[in-house]
């Protein structure tokens, strides 16, 4: 059981950074699917980064600032143009899976070797406590950061000014402009910091978890954590609880996998989706999204009178 929960725990992670940034983005009034594509986009950058300066730091600098370029051609285009989100998103994805393979074998003709990583950190005397030791304290430092960013998006939406503001731009963006806020600008830096996000989420997976980088490593987790977001009611106490159980889905995966069922290979590479599809279908008939969701804002002009 504590392996279990330990590896639940650890696949949660990537889901629960990506759905904060999207948490953020989506209760602006903006859907980033694209998601998907800056995960991929900060994984190889991260990579990349590690892989020629031999500096984990750096790998996560390059991820952060790859995701964020990304993220502001979202923003240039679906906020600024009022493009539409979908189309858009469905073009980033398009364009980072593109890319990034593209890069991969520009950069790595004779094949990716591993990248320096991150190591898991073990807390002295608390790594050793029954089931929490190892669960919480003998872990990823991207663990206690999704923990703490969780915590730290939770205050800024509920307690902070600038985070009514936000809640303000996704819920009624024609009376928060009445108000003297500027729409645009506020969804624009919510699209950056999710994109920043999802970067950071893509460089766990290869500076963390597996150590290099192949195409399309994301396998969906993109859209998974749009899920999150849903399944947790907008929330980011509700994205916590929405990420430990589709990271409790997919460690489960592996543990039947390892058993030897019997059961062919493909099924139990579909479980996690087909977990995301039913929960998907339970929430999103109680959810309520922000008033303005996937809204595209035009300030309506002002005739001198």
């Amino acid at each position: 059981m504590e392996a279990l929960l330990e590896a639940a725990v650890r696949l949660a992670a990537p889901l629960l950074l990506a759905a904060l940034g999207e948490l953020v983005v989506e209760r602006a009034g903006v859907v980033n699917i694209g998601i998907e594509g800056m995960m991929l986009v900060g994984a190889f950058a991260a990579f990349a980064a590690a892989s020629a300066s031999g500096s984990p730091a750096l790998g996560v600098a390059a991820a952060l600032a790859a995701a964020a370029l990304l993220g502001a051609l979202f923003a240039a285009a679906a906020v600024l143009a009022r493009a539409d989100q979908i189309v858009v998103g469905t073009a980033v994805n398009l364009l980072a899976l593109g890319a990034t393979g593209l890069g991969l074998r520009a950069a790595f003709p004779a094949g990716a070797t591993d990248a320096p990583g991150i190591a898991d950190v073990a807390f002295p005397l608390l790594s050793e406590l029954p089931v929490v030791g190892p669960v919480l304290f003998r872990q990823s430092p991207y663990v206690w950061l999704s923990l703490a960013l969780c915590a730290a998006v939770g205050f800024f939406l509920a307690r902070t000014r600038a985070g009514l503001v936000l809640r303000a731009v996704g819920e009624a963006a024609r009376a928060a402009d009445a108000e003297g806020v500027s729409v645009p600008a506020v969804r624009c830096l919510a699209v950056l910091f999710g994109a920043a996000a999802a970067g950071l989420a893509g460089s766990l997976l290869t500076l963390s978890q597996s150590h290099v980088f192949s195409e399309g490593m994301t396998a969906g987790r993109g859209f998974i954590a749009l899920t999150v977001v849903i399944f947790g009611r907008w929330s980011s106490l509700g994205v916590l609880g929405a990420a430990l159980f589709f990271g409790l889905a997919s460690a489960l995966q592996f543990r039947l996998q390892a058993r030897g069922l019997g059961i062919p290979y493909p099924v139990f590479l579909m479980f996690p989706y087909a977990v995301t599809l039913a929960a998907l279908a339970l929430a999103a008939g109680g959810a309520r999204a922000p008033g303005d969701l996937a809204r595209p804002y035009a300030r309506e002009s002002r005739e001198a009178g």
